[in-house]
């Protein structure tokens, strides 16, 4: 039996952990791999859902190792939290003696890295985003300060020597493996495989949705029948685009006066509320509520739309929004932007949204003016077209396949 390291910054009691890590190392389980997973773990979260993750990875025989995440002070954090990871990554191995580290941008391939050079591992490199640049798009480091200008150029150099050290790499999108493919130090004898943010079917299904959960919640969100709800799945920051999303919900609102806004989010509702001010949005028309994984499906059923717009921008040529997979497995269309991922032309392929050329007032009533003429959308063909971009036994699958080819090389 093989064994796997897999090294995460995001916690496992995070949203991402628990779509984007869990569900995929569960089932890679039954191909004979075994997994230790380390990764650092918000105070807040670790203490709540703790157990609940302990009791998911128990059947699988899934190892967890946690340590603190730390956020202040910035940067010194950061390299404190790395020291961590290297430190209890190496006890690891010395005790486990793995035959991959598996690690995906950033802080975990850092030390993948260091792991590969020490003991000859086999590294698969899985390139979720263009790291150091995306930091940049994001605005969450400054490259006209000093330090972040540093900062940038050491993982920007980081990264060619990960990517010039791999045994195997995975990136999200078709748009990103054909960048990677023209990069100088492109080895082509080096397995690559796109993996988009794969969706639980079994999970995301509107045939699962219990009538009378769906009426629980539309009356504790104040949703009448004649209510036509667009809604939003997930985090705000960094790269979603609230600002252009209210806008565009502004123009909607002006067409169809009894749509409403429904964010599915941890987002506080009086920053939420504070947004839709500025455009002159009653709170009536924004509704928010958090949710754990479980009860998102659900959630999600009572919209006729969903939206997210992005920051179209080098570094999300390489993103798959983990959101858009969920959306469409539930057969529900999509409003949202181009130049991300392969999103665009996954939605005009499969005919299952409507997608923006650019942010301008002028295609905010275009795609308004397709919503409200009641634009006929195939809610079975969206779920069927989810089943062959994103479904998460395919990824699986080629997962093992990387695997396989790397532990042969």
């Amino acid at each position: 039996m093989s064994k796997v390291l897999f090294i995460s910054y995001d916690g496992m009691t995070d949203p991402l952990g628990q779509s984007q890590v869990i569900p995929y190392l569960c089932r890679l389980t039954k191909f004979g791999y075994q997994f230790t997973i380390l990764s650092c773990e918000k105070t807040k979260n670790y203490s709540l859902y703790k157990r609940e993750i302990e009791e998911y990875l128990e059947p699988c025989s899934i190892k967890w190792i946690a340590i603190p995440y730390h956020k202040n002070p910035p940067v010194f954090s950061t390299l404190f939290d790395i020291y961590q990871l290297k430190k209890k990554a190496l006890k690891l191995h010395s005790r486990e003696k793995f035959d991959i580290v598996h690690a995906r941008p950033g802080m975990p391939a850092l030390i993948a890295l260091a792991i590969k050079k020490r003991f000859g591992l086999k590294f698969l490199n899985d390139i979720r985003e263009f790291y150091a640049d995306s930091r940049i798009d994001g605005n969450i480091w400054n490259k006209r300060k000093f330090l972040y200008k540093i900062i940038y150029q050491f993982f920007k150099g980081k990264e060619k020597e990960e990517f010039e050290n791999s045994d195997g790499i995975v990136c999200l999108t078709n748009a990103a493996e054909k960048i990677i493919r023209q990069w100088p130090n492109y080895k082509k004898e080096i397995p690559l495989k796109v993996i988009p943010c794969s969706v639980d079917m079994n999970l995301f299904d509107p045939e699962k949705i219990d009538s009378a959960q769906k009426l629980k919640l539309k009356s504790e969100l104040n949703i009448n029948d004649d209510d036509l709800i667009i809604s939003y799945l997930g985090s705000i920051g960094s790269w979603y685009l609230i600002d252009e999303m209210m806008q565009f919900f502004k123009i909607l609102s002006h067409k169809i006066p009894s749509v409403k806004f429904l964010f599915i989010s941890p987002q506080s509702k009086e920053s939420l509320f504070f947004i839709a001010e500025k455009f002159n949005l009653p709170k009536n028309k924004i509704l928010v509520k958090s949710a754990h994984r479980n009860e998102v499906p659900a959630l999600l059923s009572l919209s006729e739309f969903s939206t997210f717009f992005i920051k179209p921008c080098y570094s999300k040529q390489s993103s798959s929004p983990t959101k858009h997979g969920e959306i469409m497995a539930m057969g529900i269309p999509v409003i949202t932007n181009a130049g991300v991922g392969d999103v665009a032309e996954i939605v005009e392929e499969s005919r299952s949204g409507i997608v923006l050329k650019e942010f301008s007032e002028e295609e905010f009533k275009l795609a308004a003016n397709s919503v409200s003429k009641e634009v006929s959308f195939d809610k079975v063909a969206i779920r069927d077209a989810a089943k062959v971009y994103y479904d998460l036994e395919k990824a699986v699958k080629i997962y093992d396949e990387i695997y396989t080819k790397i532990l042969k090389k």
